[in-house]
């Protein structure tokens, strides 16, 4: 069964239920991870004992926003839109993505996904094949560089990928102003402080290869068809990642039926269960069978 046969499948009433956005499992979820973010943040002002430790959590809390800039693009984490909207760009904002821009790139990645030409999160080019490849991907090197050649292009105007829009060009080109103007002040401000180097900028370097090394599982050794439960993987893992990442290992789901919020995945994981065809039993576990095929 595919993703198409499996959805229609689903009693109307169960899909309507796992649509279901709420602004209380949103903020909940928001308010621990802020917690959490807040603990490190405060660890590295105060500089508590062994506090340069405190870098890698912070940088993994960091760049792991992307996750919830993703399902802000989706408009599901909250129920309210201008919620969505406003936690969107300002998680984005940590990790130089720009967030209006990110939502028609994503869109275009879900219609295409896999598809060596069309996916943008391809880009025409084959996912990391040798060890070279592989560790410069994982390095953060080619997102960092991506996102600044976007963010240059869309300041001067020259937004002329098929799948943006023309009516969010001026957006985008503003979006991207503020951005630079915003990153502009913060080296500035290394002049006077060190304190944004230790916050910010050294952990989401740091903290990077974790989310590359996390996104690449999501669809890597998975091939290039339309079955969605078969062209994104599930990958099966803990609490604290699933948290971390916004229920987004359930990524399979996620593709499947995009409008199903991040609380509601384990629900829809129920009914998917059985029709994966592409898994894995942990990171470390797609971590040493992706290692095996750059081997090979």
């Amino acid at each position: 069964m595919d993703h198409r046969a499996l959805i229609a499948s689903i009693p109307a009433e169960t899909k309507d239920k796992l649509q279901e956005r709420s602004n209380t499992a949103g903020l909940r979820h928001l308010a621990l991870y802020l917690l959490a973010l807040s603990a490190t943040s405060i660890g590295i002002i105060a500089r508590v004992p062994f506090w340069p430790l405190l870098i890698l959590p912070q940088g993994i809390l960091l760049v792991f926003l992307f996750t919830l800039s993703h399902e802000c693009t989706h408009k599901t984490p909250f129920k309210s839109p201008w919620m969505n909207e406003v936690v969107g760009h300002l998680v984005a904002t940590p990790i130089a993505l720009p967030f209006v821009w990110f939502r028609y790139f994503h869109l275009a990645h879900h219609k295409w996904t896999n598809h060596p030409e069309n996916d943008p999160e391809l880009g025409g080019k084959p996912k990391p094949d040798n060890w070279p490849s592989l560790l410069i991907y994982l390095s953060g090197w080619p997102y960092w560089r991506g996102m600044a050649q976007v963010l240059v292009q869309n300041t001067r105007g020259r937004i002329d990928a098929p799948y943006l829009p023309a009516r969010q060009h001026k957006a985008m080109r503003l979006e991207a102003r503020v951005l630079l103007g915003l990153y502009a002040m913060a080296l500035v401000s290394l002049f006077i402080s060190p304190l944004l180097w230790w916050l910010w900028l050294l952990p989401v370097l740091v903290g990077q290869p974790f989310l590359r090394l996390y996104l690449l599982a999501e669809h890597g050794l998975c091939p290039p068809v339309a079955n969605m439960l078969e062209n994104s993987r599930t990958t099966f893992t803990n609490r604290l990642i699933r948290f971390l990442a916004w229920n987004m290992p359930y990524h399979a789901e996620h593709h499947a039926f995009p409008n199903v919020p991040f609380h509601q995945l384990p629900a829809l994981h129920r009914w998917t269960r059985a029709h994966l065809r592409s898994t894995s039993d942990g990171y470390s576990d797609f971590t040493s069978a992706y290692i095996r095929k750059v081997r090979n």
